[in-house]
């Protein structure tokens, strides 16, 4: 299964570079665009298998590991949460005044691409997922009213809390009172990095 969305994750990547090269960007954010209206029955399935960004971070982070440069600790100035909606709106602002004042596209897509690298280069993905990309604010939006999402049988989970390790937007959480894992539709990716880990397959994509 991991190699299956690899290689989709690849394809899009390339989808994206071709877009890009070609000047077709508004293609890109179009599909985003209709990315939203499928997460509010399939979740966040664009983070997970579609996004860019996300595909560079995951061997950025292998690599950021190997070298001992990534931290756990978040900057104090980004736990509010806000940091993602005031980039949102700036970005909107920008590419909207140098497309009337600038005649330009503004390259906002190449920038949030090299941003999500260096920044997983020093913090944990969710650091970026959760708090930087202004387009995964969207996500955790929509995605938070999902029919389908990857959900945990309480009766088969253990707490062994592989699936926290493995999570790229700490989505899961193993409760301290009954032991059990949880995930918050909100923030999952839907990637199945859990259910692949999960030693008695109490992890399953449902209702």
């Amino acid at each position: 299964m991991k190699y299956i969305i690899a290689f989709i994750r690849i394809l899009f990547l390339a989808l994206f570079l071709f877009l890009l090269v070609n000047g077709k960007v508004l293609l890109w954010l179009t599909l985003f665009a209709g990315s939203l209206i499928a997460a509010l029955i399939f979740g966040r399935v664009y983070c997970g298998y579609v996004c860019p960004m996300n595909t560079l971070m995951i061997p950025v982070e292998r690599l950021s590991k190997k070298l001992k440069l990534q931290t756990a600790k978040t900057p104090r100035w980004l736990r509010n949460g806000y940091f993602a909606w005031i980039t949102l709106g700036i970005g909107i602002v920008a590419m909207l005044l140098s497309k009337r004042l600038l005649h330009i596209n503004l390259p906002i897509l190449p920038f949030w691409l090299a941003a999500s690298v260096l920044v997983t280069f020093r913090y944990k993905p969710e650091v970026f997922h959760n708090l930087i990309c202004p387009f995964g604010a969207l996500q955790r939006t929509f995605g938070r009213f999902a029919r389908l999402s990857e959900k945990v049988n309480k009766d088969a989970c253990v707490g062994c809390k592989l699936c926290e390790k493995v999570c790229p937007s700490n989505a899961i959480v193993v409760s301290s009172e009954d032991n059990k894992a949880g995930i918050d539709a909100a923030l999952c990716h839907q990637c199945t990095n859990c259910s692949q880990v999960c030693p008695k397959s109490a992890i399953h994509f449902g209702k």
